[in-house]
């Protein structure tokens, strides 16, 4: 039996074509850094978002990273997120000399809790005189749109910026509007395993705000001013190479059919693991599209999840489980003076929280023979 966690070779072989001849029109050109590619995938990815512009760039780190840039962050100012992500949601407002603030998660989307983010605020604004709170940045977490009618109004009214963490969501809708569309800026990742991902690094911000635009486009290139060797601040090397761009417009052109797929193969998982009794299927809140980069299923207890898991491994099917240490007890955040019990949802969902493979070629035959060995 083999049933790949995301399946790539699948995808290559529908756009194989596609991508050769993409790839072979760059090597024709040679402009393999900020060729004519990142302009056109910048555009219509923009369109596709319904943003005014697009930023392509190096990560999805690094396009947190400029983001945090262009609007200011520095040492003494907070910035409010969850724990329960990838290290380079905080890692970024670390690396700024700025302050990670963590805020608990909802239960039932795994999502920044608004009720824990106003709380948190609060605390900051009245008993850490010596930090200013600057911003909020909001984490997809497995494709999954935050609750931004809460968040937004939110930050926005207690004087912060809202980034959006989409690392995960490019492609997913907050009652009809892209995820990448909201907040002050929205950042993306096109890691390989992403929905939509290309074949190495790269990443993406969306931005309606013209001088966060230029400010983006600077910071991207050494801080750039209006002649490459005109440095008006400092910078990064963080373009998105032109090859990636490429294999990118290529994967694009499949992109939505593929989310449909994902729904396919999210609902019917959520039919078959309901005969499981003690494993909670993720949901996704009326009107809102999860693009499922992760399928993560909650078991009853850490037991179950280990003995589901060992099952699963015993049939050469594989598993993950994201993430199993939230980050305020990472040992790079020690200094925050974080303890276990601070975040009680965060801790509990990593402790019972893991990942089913998850791809839009995944057929029912095979989503059947997980769940047999599930119950098995």
């Amino acid at each position: 039996m083999s049933i790949p966690f995301i399946d790539l070779k699948t995808q290559y072989r529908q756009i194989e074509n596609r991508i050769k001849d993409n790839i072979e029109t760059v090597l024709e050109h040679g402009a393999y850094v900020m060729g004519p590619e990142i302009g056109e995938l910048e555009t219509r990815l923009a369109e596709y978002t319904g943003v005014s512009r697009a930023v392509s760039c190096s990560s999805g780190t690094d396009a947190l990273l400029m983001s945090l840039m262009a609007l200011g962050v520095g040492p003494g100012d907070a910035v409010f997120t969850t724990p329960f992500t990838f290290i380079a949601t905080a890692e970024v407002v670390a690396l700024l000399g700025a302050t990670p603030i963590f805020v608990d998660v909802d239960p039932v989307t795994y999502n920044l809790d608004a009720d824990d983010l106003r709380r948190k605020i609060r605390h900051v604004k009245e008993n850490r005189k010596e930090l200013t709170p600057k911003g909020v940045i909001a984490v997809d977490i497995f494709g999954q749109p935050a609750d931004y009618d809460a968040i937004e109004p939110l930050a926005h009214n207690s004087g912060l910026f809202l980034l959006v963490d989409a690392a995960q969501s490019f492609g997913a809708t907050y009652k009809g509007r892209s995820v990448c569309s909201l907040g002050d800026l929205a950042c993306t990742s096109f890691f390989p395993a992403k929905p939509l991902g290309c074949y190495g690094d790269g990443g993406m911000v969306f931005v309606n705000n013209e001088e966060l635009h230029k400010l983006l486009v600077s910071i991207r290139v050494h801080g750039m001013g209006s002649h490459k060797y005109d440095n008006d601040r400092l910078g990064l090397t963080a373009r998105l190479d032109s090859i990636q761009a490429a294999v990118l417009l290529a994967k694009f052109e499949i992109f939505p059919d593929e989310i449909a797929k994902r729904q396919e193969v999210a609902n019917r998982y959520a039919e078959l693991l309901s005969r499981v009794d003690g494993l909670t299927p993720p949901s996704v809140p009326e009107g809102n599209v999860s693009v499922w980069a992760q399928y993560c299923v909650l078991a009853r207890d850490s037991e179950q999840r280990a003995e589901v898991m060992a099952k699963l491994s015993e049939a050469s099917i594989p598993t993950g489980i994201y993430y199993p240490k939230p980050l305020h007890l990472q040992k790079t955040f020690a200094s925050l003076g974080y303890k276990e019990g601070d975040f009680p949802v965060s801790e509990d969902v990593a402790s019972r929280i893991f990942a089913l493979p998850m791809h839009p070629y995944l057929t029912a035959e095979d989503q059947e023979t997980i769940v047999k060995v599930i119950e098995g």
